[in-house]
């Protein structure tokens, strides 16, 4: 019997499918601190931040850690490389939702509905909204994988220039352009919206500066929907207050959430949103798609796993 522990609540519906479809295999719901559970273990189930080096020395018949997540960067992956454990991702789950929110900013600061909404809490009758639209517009996708691509197909259908940016500068889908990162400096004066959507990678972290404000249109717009330590807050902070760029949409933080007392609850031009870009009613079952077709891989002990992590990348 295959033992699968799952450290978050999964609806009932969903547990009977897996009972039903895997009936080779004894599911349980608990959390990572149940030491029982957790001995007992061949797989977890885990969005990630629960598994710490202290959780894997209990855990000592874990062979797979399935994360419902895309994000890796708080997991011991120095220590589950050592041990040789497999670990997966729920990748590509997250572009539906995370490209629908993007838009959904966009259009609402483009359409003017932020100061829509307000005319209606204030009784006020104005037509002076100072609207403007997407079409024609250039934006810059930073992360051009199955995230980056998708909000590059919705932005083409209204007609705006995509411009992918990633390590290698290879081609992606939905691109009408692709630069390495080496490359930003000589494209962001151009354009007219910046959407990131890194992992956090060594790499990635602290990959924008407060120069790199300073090199775009006083009338852009950025946005972070990856990780909050793309940027240094208070060189993001410093920008901002100079209002060298019109709208900043973030997503992500550098310590969430975000303190009560912080700058970016009322600065001008700043969007906090607290991290739910990604938040759909279909998440968990999407991730346990991916989770079913690859415990079904794992018990006729093949080898063609979707997803599979590389520890010493961090992706």
């Amino acid at each position: 019997m295959t033992n699968v522990l799952f450290t978050f609540t999964v609806k009932e519906d969903l547990m009977e499918r897996l009972r039903f479809e895997f009936p080779q295999v004894d599911f349980t719901v608990s959390t990572s601190k149940d030491r029982n559970a957790l001995e007992k273990a061949e797989i977890i189930m885990t969005y990630g931040e629960d598994i710490t080096k202290e959780t894997l020395e209990q855990a000592v018949d874990l062979k797979w850690l399935m994360v419902a997540s895309a994000g890796l960067e708080k997991m011991p992956l120095r220590q589950i490389g050592e041990r040789n454990i497999l670990i997966t991702n729920v990748k590509g789950i997250h572009k539906i939702p995370m490209s629908e929110s993007v838009m959904a900013h966009l259009l609402a600061i483009k359409r003017a509905l932020p100061w829509i909404y307000s005319q209606q809490r204030e009784n006020e009758w104005s037509k002076r909204s100072g609207s403007s639209e997407l079409f024609g517009s250039t934006a810059l996708i930073i992360g051009a994988g199955a995230i980056g691509s998708e909000i590059g197909r919705l932005l083409q259908a209204f007609g705006v220039k995509t411009i992918g940016c990633n390590r290698s500068g290879n081609q992606a889908l939905h691109m009408d352009e692709m630069i390495t990162f080496e490359q930003l400096n000589n494209k962001l004066p151009s354009m007219n919206i910046i959407i990131s959507v890194l992992p956090s990678t060594q790499e990635t972290r602290g990959l924008l500066t407060y120069n790199h404000f300073v090199l775009m249109k006083e009338d852009a717009i950025f946005m972070n929907f990856g990780r909050g330590d793309l940027i240094k807050e208070d060189q993001l902070i410093k920008a901002m207050s100079e209002r060298q760029i019109s709208f900043c949409v973030l997503d992500v933080f550098e310590n969430e959430p975000l303190g009560e007392e912080h700058p970016f609850w009322e600065m001008d031009g700043v969007i906090v949103s607290p991290h739910v870009s990604s938040h759909s009613s279909e998440y968990v079952p999407r991730a346990i798609e991916i989770f079913m077709q690859n415990l079904q891989e794992w018990i006729k002990e093949g080898t063609d796993f979707q997803n599979v992590i590389d520890v010493e990348k961090g992706y």
